[in-house]
């Protein structure tokens, strides 16, 4: 296994779906990032593509004059996702309790994730279901930035720094045979972290992680 028990833990073992119960309408990202990844989206994801927001929320992030051809949205908050304009339909799953998305294979263009990798406690099955539902050609963007919940955060995650995090998210793509063409993105801040933590100003730390389904499964 890529992960060792330890390091799959949260200093809140308690179910996800209760601390996601009520709806935070926030973006949990500042508006450079936001930017950042939306200009990724349209550079990445072409028009008319099926798309795969997991872990999404009441945004999607997605460039909002760009006409895709069905946009399915994931998450644990119900009222969020019910927000989510840009979703053709949506569906709500803790991915720590069940692993296997309700989706066909090679049913979609993109998958992508935002600031949300870090709560997975089982990576190497849901990047395997990534590639599962992906069609051949078909991309994963996982982006994330320095902040987290941490009680939620695993442990693999909250006790390394930030690029250990992205070489983190490299090798769950790595885990799967048939991942190929795997891309890092690194914009870090020109604020001190813990100036950030502080709210004293700064810009977000930009990373993403980008790999292509290159052939089927075995």
């Amino acid at each position: 296994m890529l992960l060792k028990a330890d390091q799959r833990d949260k200093l809140d073992p308690s179910d996800d779906q209760l601390f996601y119960n009520s709806p935070r309408f926030v973006t949990h990202v500042d508006e450079g990032f936001i930017a950042l990844l939306t200009r990724l989206y349209r550079d990445r994801i072409p028009p008319n593509s099926r798309v795969f927001d997991m872990m999404s929320s009441w945004v999607s992030h997605l460039p909002s004059d760009v006409k895709y051809a069905h946009i399915e949205g994931h998450g644990l908050n119900d009222e969020e996702l019910a927000r989510n304009k840009q979703l053709n339909h949506y569906f709500v799953q803790n991915l720590n309790e069940n692993q296997t998305f309700p989706l066909k294979d090679c049913s979609f263009d993109a998958v992508v994730n935002t600031v949300s990798v870090q709560y997975l406690q089982y990576p190497e099955q849901i990047f395997a279901e990534v590639y599962r539902v992906l069609k051949p050609g078909g991309i994963a963007i996982f982006s994330f930035s320095n902040r987290m919940f941490h009680q939620k955060a695993i442990a693999a995650w909250r006790d390394t720094s930030e690029a250990s995090r992205v070489q983190l998210v490299k090798s769950y793509f790595e885990s799967v045979p048939g991942f190929g063409n795997i891309e890092t993105i690194v914009q870090k801040s020109e604020t001190p972290a813990f100036l950030q933590m502080m709210g004293m100003g700064g810009n977000d730390p930009f990373y993403a992680v980008i790999a292509e389904r290159m052939q089927p499964l075995t």
